[in-house]
């Protein structure tokens, strides 16, 4: 699918002006994928590990590595550093002071019965990973789709990433929604509610992966640089998600999005007059461009309810993108990802002017 043909393109051109030219959450249309041929498979890693009898664990991980070849020593020795190195034996340290405890400590089992609640099966989980695949073959031909394996973490706050451009982790444990009680206990910041909920999850995949592709480096950037890295990966995000509203795709509540689209001059012009936008200085702009409680200046420190996300910036540099490619419509997804202009050739070549 390297070159692809002209009528595929075509689609491909339609759906991007079709996302740009909308406002707000409204609906696309969606590609014809139905000659997209991929492989997709899914595996509930954390429900046969925590099915494996904590009596017999050295047999109960010989059959495990039977199932997951590629993956049981990774999760074992990398992601949980117990160092059992194949060695399956319920007398070796890792197996018996590592493993073994993971496994019966209650709080650990209660975890995984939340899961196991939460996610009786992954099917419409797995049916929008696989749909967003299907969109990133059409439109990233050269982008491998990973095998996708669920995860208990015992709430380490890593909700997904990458091993390889073949598998690709899913900590389920970091996404059990708003009423999961311990989520503070371990310093999960409220404003980031939005971030664990069943419907994040294509998300937070998708954006790891492209983070994978496309390391973020904040350094020596201007805020204007930064939103354009970001509004990129909206761009890329609202592309493989044409029908994920934006408060899911941002990561914001519904409030926040609703004010963003009341007040975009307000926030552009904020920061051109507060001289911000090609501002180098990390103090004076990081926060724009990460997540957030709320917006500095944008709103008061004393207001009890905040509408602001901390993170607008993001959501400015998706309607500088938008604006490019509804300006340019030659342009491609992969076009854009690949296409090194400075900010001001951008800026000039996207004719973006925020909506009043």
């Amino acid at each position: 699918m390297r070159y692809l043909a002209k009528s595929t393109l075509a689609i491909i051109g339609a759906s991007i002006s079709a996302l740009v030219s909308s406002c707000g959450d409204s609906k696309v249309s969606m590609p014809d994928t139905s000659g997209v041929k991929i492989t997709f498979v899914s595996h509930r890693f954390e429900q046969d590990l925590f099915s494996l009898d904590t009596n017999q664990l050295g047999s109960g991980l010989t059959k495990l590595k039977a199932k997951y070849p590629g993956f049981l020593d990774y999760f074992l020795d990398t992601l949980m550093a117990y160092e059992i190195r194949g060695n399956y034996s319920d007398t070796v340290d890792g197996v018996k002071n590592g493993l073994k405890p993971f496994l019966s400590y209650k709080d650990y089992r209660d975890l995984q019965d939340s899961i196991d609640a939460h996610y009786t099966d992954v099917k419409s989980l797995d049916e929008e990973l696989s749909s967003a695949f299907k969109l990133m073959k059409l439109y990233l031909p050269d982008r491998n789709v990973p095998d996708v394996y669920y995860l208990n973490l015992g709430l380490s706050r890593w909700p997904s990433f990458p091993v390889d451009s073949n598998t690709h982790c899913v900590a389920l444990d970091m996404f059990l929604g708003d009423q999961f009680p311990h989520y503070a206990a371990v310093g999960a910041p409220q404003y980031l509610a939005p971030h664990r909920r069943k419907t994040y999850i294509p998300v937070s995949v998708l954006s790891s992966m492209y983070r994978g592709w496309y390391p973020w480096s904040p350094q020596e950037k201007s805020l204007l640089e930064l939103m354009l890295d970001k509004g990129k990966e909206q761009m890329f995000l609202h592309m493989l998600l044409p029908e994920k509203p934006d408060s899911v795709l941002f990561g914001f509540s519904k409030e926040n999005i609703a004010w963003c689209e009341a007040n975009e001059e307000l926030i552009y012009n904020f920061f051109v007059q507060n001289k911000l936008l090609y501002s180098k200085i990390a103090m004076d702009v990081m926060s724009y461009v990460t997540d957030g409680p709320f917006a500095r200046g944008l709103e008061p420190v004393s207001n009890p309810v905040k509408v602001t996300p901390g993170a607008v910036g993001n959501w400015l540099g998706y309607k500088i993108v938008a604006a490019y490619m509804e300006n340019n419509p030659k342009e491609t997804l992969s076009s854009l990802l690949s296409k090194q202009l400075t900010q001001e050739q951008f800026l000039a070549a996207a004719r973006y002017k925020p909506k009043k």
